[in-house]
């Protein structure tokens, strides 16, 4: 049989496999076997994994970045393929939290800016559900109708509604159940990553920029392992000059800690770095200068391969991909790259459009604030009759700015 299963995966065909594993995993489910039923969900999820990143589309298509949307409860989840040369080179999806101030345009373009930095993508062609007002001019976004685009457009919404159906999944198998104990999850935590106390405080740190523009740093923090977001913070950059990732992440974990240690304010037991080596040894660095080493644990989380790495050890520790820890670990790896796109996007937007503004000549930075308070996006000033824009800022600044969209 297994030998059967070789020949379908080499032919392409993927979906008799995966029905019948779905069958089988029914069979596991009925009979209460929820270990084998998880352990044949991997199977199923590793094959679509594989399916998605084989397929080639077009060679007339080239370099594009598509983007897939589907919701489930307070859920959102953007599933994102990479197309180079016509061909899926890799595939990846998220999940976020919704809240009530945020819009699914809002999180599409912070999930672009996501994924884009994650694979370090330089495609120019986004190919999305919804129109969304970017920021950048320099992106083609396409929202296709029919046609190769739109084929792979419904395979990234695919892909995300199954992501969905393993979420639902989970959940009726108690794998995801938010009554869970949570001081036994930290006691695991504790155990697996050989920690001295149970990690009851744990914070982690993210840098984001967006094409070499704009770095900021976020920090989120958990107690008792659930998310205690009035001890969020986030960093604009200070002290380094241009794009330096490492340098960003040590002034970030030193401002940090230098206020807790002033303040006299309790530790966190474990701190993860949303990084590899590099990024972790920075933060050492900053621990070190503060005098703080060994009154935390510092381990650095791979973006790709998600292996921990620990302060001097040479070898990565790996947990199961599937194993509860690193479905936490992961969980507040996520939570900070979403706090911090988030910030990193009001940065990016505010810093494009009042360039934009204060490059015309005669516009300055309290003209332009004043433009962007009231008309709310670069988009209606270029729209606004000259009439309008004259009640705002005068008739003579007014005429400048028309003529430079004009132009």
């Amino acid at each position: 049989k297994g030998l059967d299963n070789i020949r379908h995966i080499l032919k392409g065909n993927f979906n008799e496999i995966i029905t019948e594993y779905k069958t089988k995993q029914k069979e596991f489910i009925t009979s209460l076997s929820f270990e084998k039923a998880e352990h044949l969900q991997q199977k199923i999820n590793n094959l679509k994994d594989y399916q998605a990143k084989s397929i080639i589309v077009s060679p007339r298509l080239g370099d594009m970045d598509v983007f897939g949307m589907a919701t489930f409860e307070d859920n959102i989840v953007i599933s994102f393929l990479a197309v180079r040369n016509g061909t899926i080179t890799n595939s990846k999806i998220s999940s976020f939290s919704t809240k009530i101030e945020e819009t699914n345009e809002d999180l599409l373009s912070q999930s672009i800016i996501h994924f884009q930095t994650l694979v370090g993508s330089n495609a120019k062609e986004l190919i999305i559900p919804f129109p969304i007002e970017f920021g950048l001019d320099s992106f083609k976004m396409t929202i296709p109708k029919n046609g190769e685009k739109k084929k792979l457009l419904t395979l990234a919404e695919t892909n995300a509604n199954y992501f969905i159906e393993e979420m639902r999944k989970k959940k009726m198998l108690h794998l995801n159940d938010k009554n869970a104990d949570k001081q036994l999850l930290l006691k695991n935590v504790k155990a697996a990553l050989s920690l001295k106390n149970t990690p009851t405080h744990i914070e982690c740190f993210d840098n984001s920029n967006f094409q070499g523009a704009y770095p900021v740093s976020a920090m989120v923090c958990f107690k008792h392992g659930i998310p205690s977001k009035s001890d969020y913070r986030h960093f604009n950059v200070q002290t380094v000059q241009g794009i330096n990732d490492f340098a960003t992440m040590k002034e970030a974990v030193t401002r940090r800690y230098k206020r807790l240690k002033e303040e006299d304010t309790a530790l966190p037991q474990l701190v993860i770095i949303d990084g590899g080596k590099g990024q972790l040894s920075a933060a050492a660095e900053a621990i070190e200068g503060l005098d703080l080493t060994g009154q935390m644990t510092l381990v650095g989380l791979a973006k790709n391969q998600e292996e921990l790495f620990f302060v001097g050890d040479q070898e990565s520790l790996k947990l199961g991909y599937d194993s509860e820890v690193l479905r936490f670990i992961r969980s507040i790896r996520d939570e900070v790259h979403h706090y911090g796109v988030t910030f990193h996007r009001q940065q990016r937007s505010k810093g494009t459009f009042v360039n934009e503004l204060e490059s015309i000549h005669g516009i300055g930075p309290q003209t332009a604030r004043e433009l962007l308070t009231h008309f709310r996006s670069v988009k209606k000033i270029k729209e606004a009759r000259v009439e309008d824009i004259a009640a705002v800022v005068g008739k003579t600044k007014a005429n400048l700015i028309h003529a430079y969209f004009e132009q």
